[in-house]
C-alpha cells in the first residue's frame, strides 16, 4: 500500500491547487492527434473527420473520444493516472489539440472530470454538465476561466429529467438524469456477485510521477454534483452513452420510461464496473441495456484506471456475457469488449460506416 501512503502524505500540500493549464495546439496537433485517435477517418491534411464515419476511441475509465457527422466531442474527461503513470497511452494536451467542440460530463467525480476544465480551455470546447459540474470545473483552471459551460439541470434535478437540443445541424442531442452507482439490498432481482481481484501488477510497471499523484490528490475529493445520460443522433446513427449505472429498479423506476421512450441505439456505450456489483452483481447494467435496446453494447468503467481496488477489463468477459444471456435471444446485443491497455486510444474496434 505504499503509493496509498505516498498520496495521503500529499494531500495536504497541494490541497487547493489547480491544475496547470494547457497549450493552445496548433493546426499539426490538431490534425496528428486526430489520426492518432481516429485514424484513417481523418483527411491527413486538413484534419477533418469523414462526416459518414463514426469512430470512437477509448482513453481509459468511462472517457471516449468520439467522431460523429464529422463533429469531434468528448464524453467524460480524465486520462487515468495518479496511482499508475502512463498505463493510459494518451494525456490531456493530445485531448486538448483534438479539438472538440464539446466536452460532455456524465458525473462530477474525479475519474470522470478532473481534466475537464484544462481540456476545454485550451480546445475552446463547451462543456455539458449540471450546474454543479459547471462550478466545479471553473475552479479546476488557475485562471478564469475562457469556456462555455451550459448547465443541464443540478444535483437537486429529480431523476428522469429530460433535456433536447441540438449540438450542431444533424446532430440532436437528449440528456437524462439518472443515478450514480449504489450497493443495494440484495433481493429477488439480483444476479450473481462480481468482485474481481485487484490487479496490482500495473502499479509495479507504470510507476506514478510525482505531478500524476498531485493530480489524483487534488481531485480525489470532487463530487458528484448528478448523473447524467446522453443520447446522440444523426438521420443514420444513434449513440447511447452513460459512465455510471444506477439501481433504477430500487430507487428511479420512472427513468426506465424514459429511457424507453428514446430511440433504439445502435451502438450503446455503458458502465459496468459499480458500487452494486458486490451485491446484485450485473443487474444495474442490464437494466439500462434491455431499456435502450440497443444493436451493440460497448462496457465502459471497467478497466484497471486505480489498481487498488479495480482489475483490467478481461475479469468482466465472463460475468458481462452470462449477464446478457439473460435477455431474449430476439432483443439481445452483441457485445464488444474493451480490453485495457491493448484497446486504449485504438479507432480498431469502434469504427461505423
Amino acid at each position: 500500500m505504499r503509493n496509498t501512503r505516498i498520496l495521503s502524505g500529499l494531500a495536504g500540500r497541494f490541497a487547493g491547487l489547480t491544475d496547470s493549464s494547457l497549450p493552445i495546439p496548433t493546426r499539426a496537433e490538431t490534425v496528428a492527434a486526430r489520426r492518432h485517435f481516429f485514424g484513417d477517418a481523418v483527411d491527413p491534411v486538413s484534419g477533418e473527420i469523414h462526416p459518414e464515419r463514426v469512430v470512437a476511441a477509448w482513453f481509459g475509465c468511462a472517457g471516449f473520444a468520439i467522431a460523429l457527422g464529422g463533429t469531434v466531442f468528448l464524453l467524460d474527461a480524465w486520462v487515468p493516472r495518479g496511482l499508475t503513470s502512463g498505463y493510459v497511452p494518451t494525456t490531456p494536451a493530445q485531448l486538448a489539440a483534438l479539438r472538440p467542440e464539446a466536452i460532455f460530463i456524465g458525473h462530477g467525480h474525479f475519474d470522470h472530470a478532473a481534466d475537464a476544465g484544462a481540456i476545454a480551455q485550451a480546445s475552446g470546447a463547451t462543456v455539458y454538465g449540471t450546474a454543479d459540474h459547471c462550478a466545479m470545473i471553473r475552479k479546476q483552471v488557475a485562471f478564469k476561466a475562457e469556456f462555455a459551460c451550459v448547465e443541464l439541470g443540478s444535483k437537486q434535478s429529480p431523476p428522469g429529467d429530460r433535456y433536447d437540443f441540438t449540438l450542431l445541424p444533424g446532430l440532436e442531442v437528449t440528456a437524462v438524469r439518472h443515478l450514480h452507482s449504489a450497493p443495494t439490498r440484495r433481493g429477488a432481482t439480483a444476479s450473481a456477485r462480481v468482485s474481481p481481484t485487484p490487479c496490482l501488477g500495473d502499479v509495479r510497471t507504470h510507476r506514478p510521477n510525482l505531478a500524476d499523484a498531485a493530480h489524483l490528490v487534488r481531485n480525489l475529493s470532487a463530487p458528484e454534483g448528478g448523473t447524467l445520460l446522453y443520447q446522440f443522433r444523426t438521420a443514420n446513427f444513434t449513440l447511447t452513452w452513460h459512465d455510471s449505472s444506477g439501481p433504477l429498479l430500487d430507487r428511479a423506476p420512472q427513468v426506465l420510461e424514459i429511457l424507453r421512450a428514446l430511440p433504439p441505439s445502435d451502438v450503446h456505450i455503458g458502465a459496468v464496473q459499480g458500487f452494486n456489483q458486490f451485491t446484485n452483481g450485473l443487474r444495474d447494467p442490464r437494466v439500462y441495456i434491455e431499456a435502450l435496446r440497443p444493436k451493440l453494447f460497448v462496457p465502459n468503467h471497467h478497466d484497471n484506471w486505480l489498481p487498488l481496488i479495480t482489475a483490467r477489463g478481461e475479469a468482466f468477459r465472463t460475468p458481462l456475457h452470462a449477464e446478457i444471456a439473460k435477455i431474449p435471444t430476439a432483443t439481445r446485443p452483441e457485445i464488444r469488449m474493451l480490453i485495457d491497455p491493448e484497446d486504449y486510444v485504438s479507432s480498431a474496434r469502434m469504427t461505423f460506416a
